[in-house]
């Protein structure tokens, strides 16, 4: 039998197995996986470059004065709605997240695109942290080495990343330098 992760397969046939929340939140996985509407949604898995563009993001928020305090994440697991669970690749909170799976939107949230995304998975992932409130939705392309962002009017390219209100800048050529 065929591994056919998140679904029953029977034969060359899969069917999609849907489970509850409460039954998500007790599975483990060997990769994080997310929670869409009763199904499990494998995330791809980062290679090198991906790894060191989390880890000079991470960087880069830990290093904000205490006056603009950043509280920069990897792959926290968070509840955006009532069975919907997203783990972004960076996320950063200005105050600590009161629960340990947070629930309400951190100020920025940051994907790094892998090889094996697929752009409708991308985009309604964006919109899912849109609609929940997000207010800094920033996507990283190794492949191209662009950013964008991502606002009600859709993706846009960037040349670097600010954050109103805080002494936060991150040019493409800064992040991307050492790689």
């Amino acid at each position: 039998m065929q591994a056919c992760p998140g679904m029953i397969c029977f034969g060359q046939v899969a069917t999609r197995t849907q489970i509850t929340t409460e039954q998500y939140l007790h599975m483990t996985f060997e990769h994080d996986a997310e929670f869409v509407h009763g199904e499990i949604v494998e995330r791809s898995m980062p290679d090198y470059i991906h790894g060191r563009i989390r880890a000079l993001l991470l960087s880069k928020f830990e290093a904000s004065p205490p006056s603009h305090r950043l509280l920069g994440c990897a792959e926290v697991r968070m509840k955006i709605g009532p069975d919907v669970y997203r783990i972004p690749d960076v996320a950063a909170f200005s105050t600590p997240p009161r629960l340990t799976v947070p629930d309400l939107p951190p100020l920025v949230v940051i994907e790094i695109l892998s090889k094996d995304d697929r752009q409708t998975d991308l985009m309604q992932k964006l919109e899912e942290y849109r609609t929940w409130g997000v207010p800094n939705i920033w996507i990283v392309d190794p492949a191209t080495r662009r950013f964008s962002v991502y606002t009600e009017l859709g993706l846009q390219n960037v040349s670097s990343f600010t954050l109103a209100g805080y002494p936060f800048q991150l040019t493409q050529p800064e992040l991307f330098a050492d790689l």
